[in-house]
């Protein structure tokens, strides 16, 4: 019976009952370490959010410049009352690491054994190497992509998602008024003029954002996607009835054809579905824009190639494409601040708790985003990717 059992035979032996323990607030150290990440100019903590935690008594050590692509200066963090450093090996050397981007090999070498690391995980673009080395240095990792708030939402997802899916409007009103590859056409609505036609693929969080945007600067939007209910919630939110159906072929095309800008903002399980064929491509109107926002997880346009923020479009069949996969990173200091009001109620509660593991025992939504405790990897779904065993984190503490 006992082989058949996914627990071990001394996980079945009748365990002592623990009592709860008096909580009493610890005080944290934190580094922050300048993004090396190819075009990654965001930083986890803005001087506000520092200034918040170090006046609870933690401690926060951030790299010399790492806020600068993001507008915020050295001083701004001093004055806030950060310690600064040019020692790359210091702020690695903390027992808490904030980042943005997952620390890459050469970082985690930097790093102490049973450090904190708190970053994106990336899962797709991660080796299997990255999590020897977290289970060799007994490492407790958290991917903040996983982190769910009370209403079972993920909100680093969310509101990334609302920056791309208005960046997506913005770059393709951009686009349009450039003098050298430009339509010449304004993303508005002007008397007597027949306003811009865009096609939203995808009825989640980016395409209700672009949608909004869209909408209010007085374009015609239909939306695209299979889900109705996203569809309705959709209209719901925007708060107006508009073109919404169902990803048919016929309707589609038709739609592209008529269409100055085309958003793709579809997710899979895997990768992004092609939803839009090259032969739908070659229908579409010359100087016609593709955002294809969708592009880190392949893209759902066929024609779509992954492009840098230095150069960001290229034309096909007179259409052109724009395929950086790291739009939030553009605007950097809105991403910052962003991401920094996520980051420090977390940060903040878990130095209320008295540390990590007090506020992952009672946040359920905290316990979602760990993917790593002390070496041992207790996300399925990273198990399942990389055929790597896990560990049930409820059975790991109590």
């Amino acid at each position: 019976m006992i082989q058949n059992s996914p627990f071990t035979r001394e996980q079945l032996i009748p365990q002592e009952e623990k009592l709860e323990i008096e909580q009493r607030k610890g005080s944290l150290f934190i580094g922050i370490p300048k993004e090396n990440h190819f075009q990654e100019k965001r930083v986890c903590l803005t001087p506000d959010a520092v200034g918040a935690l170090v006046a609870h008594g933690h401690r926060v050590l951030i790299e010399s410049k790492a806020g600068e692509d993001a507008r915020f200066t050295d001083h701004d963090y001093s004055e806030a009352g950060a310690e600064i450093t040019a020692d790359r090996n210091k702020v690695f050397g903390c027992p808490m690491v904030l980042k943005v981007e997952p620390p890459s090999l050469e970082e985690l070498e930097m790093v102490n054994p049973q450090t904190v690391i708190i970053s994106a995980l990336q899962l797709k673009t991660q080796k299997k190497e990255y999590f020897k080395i977290l289970a060799a240095k007994r490492i407790t990792a958290l991917a903040f992509e996983f982190i769910k708030d009370a209403d079972g939402t993920y909100p680093a997802v969310r509101a990334l998602s609302e920056i791309a899916g208005t960046a997506s409007v913005l770059i393709a009103s951009e686009i349009m008024s450039r003098q050298d590859e430009g339509n010449g056409l304004m993303f508005g609505n002007i008397s007597g003029v027949p306003p811009i036609e865009v096609v939203i693929i995808g009825g989640g969080t980016v395409g209700e954002f672009a949608t909004r945007s869209a909408l209010g600067l007085g374009a015609n939007v239909k939306v695209f996607d299979n889900s109705l209910t996203k569809l309705r919630c959709l209209q719901v939110n925007v708060g107006r009835p508009l073109y919404t159906s169902t990803i048919q072929p016929k309707n589609l095309l038709k739609a592209l054809r008529r269409c100055d800008v085309a958003i793709g903002a579809v997710r899979g399980k895997d990768r992004s579905p092609v939803i839009v064929t090259e032969t739908m491509i070659e229908y579409m109107k010359p100087g016609s824009i593709i955002i294809d926002v969708s592009i880190d997880m392949g893209g759902c346009f066929e024609t779509s190639e992954v492009t840098s923020h230095d150069e960001p479009t290229f034309k096909k069949h007179g259409v052109i494409h724009y395929g950086v996969p790291n739009i939030p990173s553009r605007y950097a200091r809105t991403s910052s601040l962003s991401i920094s009001n996520i980051f420090t109620p977390y940060l903040l509660e878990i130095g209320e708790h008295g540390g990590l593991e007090n506020s992952l025992r009672i946040n359920k939504g905290l316990k979602n985003g760990l993917y790593f405790y002390r070496g041992i990897l207790t996300s399925k779904s990273v198990a399942d990717w990389f055929d790597l065993p896990f560990r049930d984190i409820n059975l790991l503490f109590f």
